[in-house]
């Protein structure tokens, strides 16, 4: 009997397969399984062998002398300076705790401060009315625009203690501070992220709680609870989900976060900015070119990876582990926002305005050096100029690293969509074997830092295809092209999905019993209706493949004639600051938010989405 049921189960079984594996679904699962096994699983494994073997055997050696060396771990500070107050300067540069150290201290610092500024914004922008609202609404989300390296390079420049414009505006002509602040190092990365990440837990914690049923937060009032205590118990529980995806993003970003670092290393030139993990790992790619990278170098890039993929996983735990259901959503009625007293509202707007203000020098900056001799001149620009603007197009090397990026994040979008839309299909409408497997190989690349991700592809291409067009070390340009595609699959997968869930399956069922084969119905059926989330999608990548920043500084720069932007960037603020050339750096900058505003435009035309080009 137990014979007869096993043998049915597997008949059962067989026809599912047959049913479900089409000749579409074939190629699918193939295109989709090959690019993650390729691109993402072997090059990390390779990273893990590299990491794990000492003198041929498999060893804990190189983890060991990295967690028990005081260069990277260090509970006592070995440098530094921290509210120290000398010749009327007030220095913040950090204190020194160890390389792996600092670079926790950092991300954890960037997290609860951008927590705690997304949330109070989140409130006041979905609870409360104001003059100027609407503006607002736009302008918070201004830090996001991408000016890799040069946004550390201005705030280096702005908080200079000898010309800096902030001190001369704080310190002389409004005398708010008797001293000149001297922002740098490592307290200066900690600013520089947390000005630019705070958007990301922002947008997350404004959608989750304009989803709020708002009856909830009236039965609670009705029952007495008002202010603090109605926020503590009822929407602040709430709004975990939104806020724990936003704070888990900005940890990975800070620590595989290289633009700070090099831009404050370029402005400065603070021996404490090079104190982290990720310029650490990017200054070992100067060893790729003449002996490899190091073991322990691949051994610190899997414990930067396994801090990342742990936190991901827990707070992706700490979230499934509660139920955030409610009966209704809240976009069934208006939102529970009121007006508060007008002394309030200036209050409101008053602080608003400031924070803008803060939050968005570095954008701020990078226009003026773009267009001015700010770089070179002191306090402030003495003369506006389009000499660098020109550079665009009348620069031969500028010219090429433009056309470079323009090219990798272009075929990029096309494997994106490729893959992206193949696996969101299998995903959201096919019942086969392994479907998790594949949602959560397309997904955790997320959680992957791009400096790890890009030590593997080192390691595993210039081994296993050594002498091909994947070796790194003869033509990097397709690796960052793949790069570039697995970093940002996600989004296409994401984009695609939400679309593919909107579809129901009846129109798929109708168009196959009208004679209709699946290939035939997913691209006269399925596509036409899920096309503007592709493009959402597609656009996302291209942005953000634009702007990308670990491949392309390490991969990038081991062949001169195909560097992309963010590395050109990268060598003119490391290097060149001095002479004024930063402000190339900041020209090309002013494309990559063009290039951004631009996405940000087509986005919203689309699909209608007030922050689709966030991704997150």
């Amino acid at each position: 009997m137990a014979l007869m049921d096993s043998s049915f189960s597997f008949k059962e079984i067989w026809i599912r397969l047959r049913r479900e594996f089409d000749l579409m679904t074939l190629i699918q699962t193939l295109i989709g399984y090959s690019s993650l096994i390729l691109f993402l699983a072997l090059p990390l494994l390779s990273m893990f062998a590299q990491a794990f073997i000492y003198q041929t055997n498999v060893s804990f050696h190189w983890f060991w002398s990295i967690l028990s060396s005081t260069d990277y771990f260090s509970l006592r500070a070995t440098g530094g300076r921290m509210w120290e107050l000398r010749r009327g300067i007030l220095i913040l540069w950090g204190t020194d705790h160890g390389i792996f150290l600092n670079s926790l201290n950092i991300a954890l610092n960037v997290t609860l401060a951008c927590c705690i500024i997304g949330v109070v914004l989140a409130m006041l922008m979905g609870r409360y009315n104001f003059p100027g609202k609407r503006i607002f609404q736009v302008v918070l989300l201004v830090p996001l625009l991408a000016t890799p390296f040069v946004n550390a390079y201005v705030i280096g420049k702005l908080f200079n203690p000898r010309n800096g414009l902030i001190n001369w505006v704080l310190n002389e002509v409004l005398h708010i501070i008797p001293w000149r602040l001297d922002i740098d190092g490592l307290f200066g990365i900690t600013v520089a992220q947390t000005l630019a990440y705070y958007p990301i837990v922002y947008m997350n914690t404004l959608a989750t709680l304009n989803s709020i049923d708002p009856s909830l937060e009236e039965m609670a009032e009705n029952l007495g609870a008002r202010g603090l205590k109605l926020f503590r118990t009822i929407t602040f529980p709430l709004i975990i989900p939104g806020l724990a995806a936003g704070a888990i993003m900005t940890f990975i970003f800070s620590l595989e976060d290289l633009g700070a670092p090099i831009g404050f290393v370029g402005a400065r030139a603070n021996p404490l900015a090079r104190r982290v993990v990720s310029y650490q790992i990017y200054n070992s790619f100067a060893e790729a070119l003449t002996g490899g990278i190091s073991p322990k170098t691949a051994a610190l890039a899997v414990l930067i990876l396994f801090v990342t993929t742990l936190s991901y996983i827990a707070v992706r735990w700490y979230v499934n582990r509660r139920s955030y259901a409610m009966i209704s959503k809240g976009g069934r009625w208006s939102q529970r926002t009121r007006t508060p007293k007008q002394i309030v509202q200036v209050m409101i707007v008053v602080f608003l305005v400031i924070l803008i203000l803060f939050a968005a020098m570095p954008q701020i900056g990078t226009v003026i050096l773009a267009s001015s001799d700010w770089a070179t001149s002191g306090t402030l620009p003495s003369k506006l100029t389009t000499e660098y603007l020109r550079t665009l197009y009348t620069n031969k090397e500028v010219r090429g690293a433009v056309l470079n990026s323009l090219v990798y994040s272009g075929l990029a979008v096309v494997i994106m969509i490729l893959v992206g839309s193949s696996i969101a299909y299998l995903v959201s409408k096919r019942d086969i074997p392994g479907r998790g497997i594949l949602d959560t190989l397309s997904t955790i690349p997320v959680a992957i830092p791009g400096i790890s991700l890009a030590i593997g592809y080192f390691l595993f291409f210039s081994d296993i295809f050594a002498g091909t067009l994947l070796d790194p070390l003869m033509d990097p340009a397709l690796l960052l092209v793949c790069a570039y595609s697995i970093r940002r699959l996600p989004f296409t997968t994401r984009s695609v999905g939400a679309g593919l869930q909107q579809v129901d399956k009846s129109l798929e069922e109708s168009s196959m019993n009208l004679g209709a084969d699946r290939t035939t119905t997913f691209f006269r059926i399925v596509l036409p209706l899920i096309i503007g989330h592709i493009i959402n999608g597609a656009i996302l990548g291209f942005v953000y493949s634009m702007s990308e920043v670990s491949a392309s500084v390490t991969l990038g720069g081991l062949r001169e004639d195909r560097v992309p932007i963010t590395y050109f960037i990268s060598q003119i603020v490391y290097g060149a600051a001095a002479t004024g050339s930063v402000s190339i750096g900041a020209a090309l900058c002013v494309l990559l938010m063009a290039v951004q505003i631009t996405a940000m435009a087509i986005s919203n035309y689309i699909l209608k989405q007030k922050s689709s080009f966030l991704g997150v």
